[in-house]
């Protein structure tokens, strides 16, 4: 039997995923980081961006979650994941993406205040991370 590591991921609203896992990929601020059964204890934030979790060999498909970011934790034998947003791929609206993404773009060709800098900024950085994840998600399952 290969060795797993649970996984919890909980976003304000509900918790999405609790099981084990054979392998999980999440987007760290300094980048994607991949993550083992016995993994050297970690606390770091998270960017916005695609959660990949590799079930444990014939139990089932990968599962992709997007989260806006938030703040991750592993243990040797247990990963957390906590964050504001959290949406299983399968779920999340590509067309209101795309239209975030669009406005988004406008908004930053217009001269805006710092704060309406930021807040542009923020929503093109989470409507890109969503639509990558969609798309990650279909070339794994081949659509």
């Amino acid at each position: 039997m290969a060795m797993t590591i649970h996984v919890d991921i909980v976003s304000a609203e509900e918790e999405l995923y609790s099981g084990t896992a054979q392998m999980v990929f999440a987007p760290a601020a300094d980048g994607e980081v991949g993550i083992l059964p016995r993994h050297a204890p970690l606390l770091t934030t998270l960017r916005p961006g695609e959660v990949r979790i590799v079930p444990p060999e014939g139990e089932g498909e990968e599962q992709f979650i997007y989260v806006s970011g938030g703040i991750l934790e592993v243990q040797p034998h247990v990963v957390t994941i906590l964050s504001d947003t959290a949406i299983r791929a399968k779920d999340l609206d590509e067309a209101a993406a795309l239209e975030a993404k669009k406005r988004a773009e406008q908004a930053l060709k217009e001269k805006l205040g710092e704060e309406e800098l930021a807040e542009a900024e923020r929503v093109l950085a989470e409507a890109i991370a969503q639509l990558r994840t969609i798309q990650d998600m279909r070339k794994k399952k081949g659509l």
